[in-house]
């Protein structure tokens, strides 16, 4: 019983002895907890930000067709619509007596290759991204309602930083996608107003402008095509009615939550045009499920970078046995028994995993807290907790095993040796 009151102590000072060596290998198993507990925490926090890109919305309702097209286009303005929905069927749903607000959403334009949304005041009221964060503005305001806001512009935090707009600075839109000749509204060049706050978001990508805006620069278009011989100066657009015709998508916010299935069978229902209904952050789980190999891909290969911290430690102590012989021989001749020597090296492996797992934990924290402002404004990912969570804590518990597990060999060489091989000087 004596002997095993002193492995800690001897296990302790023959790592100590050997820090040089040992401190590589131990650098190399923090390195790679880091690296695994990173991947674990930012495949789970960039899950829950992806799906909150739009968060506080409880429906986003459009044209009858593919819920995901849908999210897509109005969200992250990817793809094309599959077509516009009237006005008036906005105007109807908005008002039915479960619905607390709504944001209109027109996109189809474009400026220099950057989106173009068409809204109201109430994008800025209400729209929310995030753990229910709202829109802030870096500089500036938001553009005026109704006509007197017809050419402003509020531009996104990327948008201003890669074209070095300011306030002030005048823009011009063009019609589609992307700028092609004869297709851009120069006629009705747009100020910008404000420039909003980085928030890792599609928001960042997008030039936005009021709703009658884009019914006023297409006054003196028809078919996707100025019409010849027909010129409305900018000062002449106020003559006419700028409400809009139709609108790609609007999102809905309820009063109580609990109605948001009961709204959703009416809007499917509807009887003037057909419209769906989807439910935001349903729709983003299913396409974050649908991109599970790269969660796997990652996973995999920070157990590989792990194995490879492991096998540095398998090396080393597997080369420190001949620096050691005559260290456990001298155990052994004061009266440690074989499974002592098997002990004593198997708590130098668990000691190390113990120090990396926690070394590795510490780093992670540290970095987090560091970085958590970054990740939020440029990729728009939200660190939850900088405390580990309960997945983090099996891979601890997993990273100390494997550790023990890579001192079964050395344990089972050291005891192997003889007793009179340590003590027997090798000329």
């Amino acid at each position: 019983m004596k002997a095993w009151r002193f492995l800690l102590p001897l296990a302790w000072a023959s790592a100590w002895n050997r820090r040089a060596t040992l401190g590589l290998t131990l650098l190399a198993i923090v390195l790679a907890s880091t690296l695994m507990l990173a991947v674990e925490r930012l495949r789970h926090d960039a899950r829950e930000s992806f799906a909150q890109s739009v968060s506080g919305t409880d429906l986003i309702v459009g044209a009858r067709g593919s819920p995901l097209q849908l999210v897509l286009y109005s969200v992250f303005h990817l793809g094309e619509a599959s077509n516009n929905i009237g006005w008036d069927s906005y105007r109807r749903i908005a008002a039915h007596p479960a619905v607390a607000w709504t944001i209109p959403l027109s996109l189809g334009d474009s400026h220099r290759g950057y989106p173009v949304l068409g809204t109201n005041g109430d994008y800025f009221t209400h729209f929310r991204y995030g753990l229910q964060t709202a829109l802030a503005f870096a500089t500036g305001r938001p553009f005026a309602a109704g006509r007197d806001g017809i050419f402003e512009a509020v531009v996104g935090a990327e948008v201003a930083q890669k074209l070095a707009y300011r306030l002030g600075t005048r823009l011009v839109l063009s019609h589609g996608s992307g700028p092609l000749p004869g297709l851009e509204h120069a006629d009705k060049p747009f100020t910008v107003v404000g420039i909003l706050a980085p928030t890792g978001t599609p928001v960042d990508r997008t030039v936005h402008v009021n709703l009658e805006a884009l019914a006023a620069i297409h006054l003196d278009w028809q078919g996707g095509m100025p019409l010849p011989g027909v010129d409305i100066p900018p000062d002449q657009v106020g003559k006419f009615d700028l409400t809009p015709r139709d609108i790609t998508a609007f999102l809905v916010g309820l009063h109580q939550r609990t109605a948001v299935f009961g709204l959703q069978r009416k809007i499917a229902a509807f009887k003037d045009e057909a419209l769906q209904a989807v439910l935001p952050g349903v729709v983003l789980d299913q396409l974050w499920q649908s991109l599970d190999f790269g969660e796997r891909l990652l996973r995999g290969l920070s157990w590989l970078i792990l194995a490879l911290g492991l096998s540095g430690l398998l090396a080393v102590m597997l080369a420190g046995l001949g620096e050691r012989r005559r260290e456990l021989a001298i155990l052994r001749a004061v009266g440690a028994g074989l499974p002592h020597i098997a002990a004593l090296l198997l708590l130098e492996s668990l000691l190390l995993g113990l120090a990396g797992a926690a070394g590795g934990m510490l780093l992670l924290t540290a970095s987090s807290w560091a970085l958590c402002p970054w990740l939020a404004q440029n990729w728009g990912i939200v660190l939850r907790s900088l405390a580990p969570s309960t997945d983090e804590l099996q891979l601890l518990a997993a990273i100390v095993a494997t550790c023990l597990l890579a001192g079964l060999l050395p344990a089972w060489r050291a005891s192997r040796l003889a007793l009179a091989d340590g003590l027997t000087p090798r000329l």
